[in-house]
């Protein structure tokens, strides 16, 4: 009997070691501008609406941003968990035109998990318009208002829903790095920053530095342009320290 219970007792054990890890897979999305786009769905960098994007091509689903690095980690090293993920980045988005579209590119699939990188093209914008208007001043407060009242939809469609939120950035490398108010954007971005950083704080969300990274990397780059190319979009090695950022802060979250 004490043989038999033994051997139970084994078999037990083998197979709750031959179970996936503890860790629960779930539904991710990434949602952002052309940081986070890739070119998914075969858009060719354009603003293409998600709706009008090739969806079952498999071989440009993710694009190639650091979006596509996170989503291939899990699933290669998970194959049999279930993950899904989903790209719903858009070149040249702003967060209003994120907003425009949250209800289909965000609440309707109905993630466990939202990671969220915008603000550079609000930056851009705004100066684009001071030309006209030299006087204007970048209206944070509603920036910030919009931004939560995202998440605050978010929190109300899945009370347990795990938000990621990344800093935006910027380099003084490349065509956008030799602007000549390149240190108003600079200080625009920064402030954009430090507001995300807030909201994560306020909602108990992972904030993700890249902004800080970036300033690290660039300072002690081999030469210009090494991490973020044009001042604006990573280069591939830049898109991979974003993914590792990104895994390393998820992990630590998602148990």
């Amino acid at each position: 009997m004490r043989k038999i219970l033994i051997l139970i007792l084994l078999a037990v054990a083998v197979l709750a070691n031959a179970q996936p890890s503890s860790r629960k897979a779930c539904s991710v999305l990434f949602i952002g501008d052309s940081v986070t786009d890739g070119g998914w769905g075969r858009s060719g960098g354009s603003m293409k609406p998600s709706g009008e994007r090739n969806h079952t091509d498999l071989n440009h689903i993710y694009g190639h941003s650091f979006m596509m690095l996170c989503a291939t980690h899990y699933e290669s090293c998970q194959p049999d968990a279930g993950w899904q993920f989903f790209n719903r980045g858009i070149s040249g988005n702003t967060l209003y035109q994120i907003a425009d579209r949250w209800h289909s590119d965000a609440l309707n699939l109905k993630p466990d998990v939202v990671s969220i990188l915008v603000g550079i093209n609000d930056v851009y914008e705004f100066m684009r318009a001071k030309k006209e208007n030299p006087d204007s001043t970048f209206d944070f407060a509603s920036w910030e208002k919009q931004y939560r009242s995202l998440l605050d939809s978010l929190r109300a469609n899945n009370s347990n829903i795990k938000i990621m939120i990344g800093a935006p950035f910027i380099s003084n490398d490349g065509k956008n790095g030799k602007l000549s108010n390149y240190a108003e954007y600079e200080r625009t971005v920064r402030q954009l920053a430090a507001i995300t950083k807030g909201i994560a704080r306020d909602y108990n969300a992972a904030f993700l530095p890249f902004n800080s990274m970036f300033a690290q990397l660039t300072a002690q780059q081999p030469r210009p342009g090494y991490w973020i190319w044009d001042g604006i979009h990573p280069t591939p090695a830049g898109h991979r320290r974003m993914a590792d950022m990104w895994i390393r802060v998820f992990d630590n979250v998602r148990h």
